[in-house]
């Protein structure tokens, strides 16, 4: 099961997490910004920890 989706209906394309509008760049931002993922959670209630997990997880293995 994907936890992030791309439809180009949602957002032009943009790489979202399942089930929001919520575009995984905007995670990236946070944590770029000294945000935390508590932060990032607090802001945007329709995303999951184990979203964000897996979002982080395959960009370490796609740098892998």
């Amino acid at each position: 099961m994907s936890m992030v989706v791309s439809d180009p209906a949602i957002l032009g394309g943009a790489l979202v997490f399942k089930a929001t509008r919520v575009p995984v760049r905007n995670l990236f931002d946070y944590l770029l910004a000294g945000d935390s993922v508590k932060d990032f959670l607090e802001d945007f209630p329709t995303v999951s920890f184990e979203q964000i997990r897996y979002v982080l997880k395959s960009s370490l293995d796609t740098l892998r």
